[in-house]
């Protein structure tokens, strides 16, 4: 008895499997996992659904690489969105701001979470810095305390006002930035 190279199942004639480039002697039920090598009539193989490709008859290696290509030149070229573009950035000293708003306020962590249906162990970590918001949580504390928890805002953006005296363009002036 031989013992199956995929699950580890004991069996009696195993099947040699070419798996993502790797021949493999695997059980009856693993064979469908890759292309079955078959080495009796001089290397023909048969082609399953998990098959890769790379051993298998001409139509299904050209069209598997036909669609690779597509799909990597079609998605490395321009017009490509970047996630981090839309990701609102939250300041550095969030807590100090949430703490410092929530006690203007005149409320415990313990009535702040309940009015944002949240835990109070969530506010209690959040004001002593130890996890950052979601997105969710951010929208609503920055309601609810009427507090800006994001970068960027503040006297930062008084240095990208253009206009110059002379009356000239510069880059700060054309440039058309994404956080304000």
């Amino acid at each position: 008895m031989v013992q199956c190279e995929m699950c580890g199942a004991e069996t009696a004639n195993p099947n040699t499997v070419k798996i993502e480039g790797a021949e493999l002697e695997v059980c009856d039920q693993c064979t469908d996992f890759g292309t079955e090598v078959k080495t009796d009539d001089g290397g023909a193989s048969t082609s399953t659904k998990y098959s890769t490709g790379g051993s298998s008859g001409g139509t299904s290696s050209s069209t598997g690489s036909t669609s690779s290509r597509s799909t990597s030149s079609g998605g490395g070229r321009g017009g490509r969105d970047d996630m981090f573009d839309d990701i609102d950035e939250i300041a550095q000293d969030y807590d100090e701001r949430l703490r410092e708003a929530r006690e203007a306020a005149g409320l415990s962590q313990e009535d702040l979470a309940k009015q944002l249906n949240e835990k109070a162990s969530l506010i209690r970590k959040l004001e002593h810095g130890d996890t950052l918001p979601s997105d969710d949580v951010q929208r609503k504390l920055e309601r609810a305390l009427d507090v800006d928890l994001s970068a960027g805002g503040g006297a930062s953006e008084t240095e990208w006002e253009g206009g110059s005296a002379s009356g000239e363009y510069t880059l700060g002036d054309v440039v058309e930035r994404k956080d304000s």
